[in-house]
């Protein structure tokens, strides 16, 4: 298996911001890559590195076996690009947005026309392919978005954060795309701002902070970095998920956090019934009303807070 991306200490600096400080990472042909990353922590930039829109003031990379400094033109020729902002134009319709990408690729008129129509089968377009894409929702403009960046069938595809604001009917079908586009072969490079499409899409997962990779590996391997098993207790009152985080805290192997919602209070576990059974007996002797108990696995969203202490949900850099 090849390499189809390959990117050796990139840095980019933005006045007296340091966007990248030597980023490194490897793709295999036919696999995807998750970039996961605070807000600011540099996806972005590393994604319009690799796609030829933005020049690195140091290291080097290649993309499809050219380097994307000074073979440009054949990195622009081999991959596709989705942004985190729908590109198409919105005077056209979706067949005319799809046939004028062809159109400039010089795929030829009938290629452009006939490779339009499958993708617009593809994505579930074809009903609204007349329609100017003004009036197109959100999530029909992302799918159009995401088609037009496959008209050329790209070797690799750059993926920033595709599905960000698609309801899940959308979403699951955007997931099925990118798969089937990696079983032909296609190499997909993918940030995102949600874990569960990483633990879904990624084969590999790198975690960017401050412009640094802080890890890598699979979502699997990242989990177990975080050890143990959490504990999860959703309480009826504010006042009750305080007490019992001060409580759980004293008995996990890390201080309990307490969920958004102000009622779940989670904390990492050491292996065994036995510290579970003590975390109950000290619920127990409090008094206090629990809702819900339940252990688990570390997800990824643990994962992320334990490496950058961020909420995963600001992540849009």
């Amino acid at each position: 298996m090849g390499i189809a991306i390959q990117a050796e200490g990139l840095r980019k600096r933005y006045g007296e911001n340091e966007a990248l400080r030597g980023v490194d990472l490897s793709v295999p042909t036919g696999t995807v890559l998750g970039v996961l990353g605070p807000n600011g922590a540099g996806k972005t930039t590393t994604v319009r590195i690799l796609a030829t829109l933005l020049s690195a003031d140091a290291g080097h990379a290649s993309v499809a076996g050219f380097d994307v400094a000074g073979r440009a033109r054949e990195v622009r020729r081999r991959i596709g690009l989705t942004g985190q902002y729908a590109a198409v134009d919105e005077r056209l319709t979706g067949r005319e947005n799809l046939r004028l990408v062809g159109t400039l690729y010089h795929l030829g008129r009938r290629t452009a026309k006939r490779v339009a129509d499958d993708l617009l089968e593809r994505f579930d377009l074809t009903e609204a392919a007349d329609r100017a894409v003004k009036g197109y929702s959100g999530g029909m403009r992302r799918r159009l978005d995401l088609a037009a960046s496959l008209v050329a069938r790209p070797e690799v595809l750059f993926l920033d954060e595709p599905t960000t604001g698609l309801d899940p009917h959308s979403r699951n079908t955007l997931w099925e795309t990118i798969r089937g586009e990696v079983a032909a072969g296609v190499t997909v490079l993918l940030t995102t701002q949600y874990l569960e499409e990483a633990d879904q899409l990624a084969d590999r997962i790198l975690v960017i902070d401050s412009g640094s990779v802080i890890a890598e590996g699979t979502a699997d391997e990242l989990k177990r970095k975080v050890g143990g098993e959490r504990l999860a207790v959703r309480l009826t009152t504010p006042e009750s998920a305080e007490r019992a985080a001060r409580a759980l805290t004293g008995i996990g192997t890390a201080p309990a956090t307490l969920d958004d919602d102000g009622l779940t209070v989670t904390v990492a576990m050491a292996p065994g019934i036995g510290a579970v059974a003590e975390a109950a007996g000290a619920l127990d002797s409090l008094g206090l009303d629990v809702d819900d108990f339940g252990v688990r696995r570390p997800s990824l969203d643990d994962v992320f807070l334990s490496l950058t202490g961020k909420n995963t949900q600001v992540e849009t850099g």
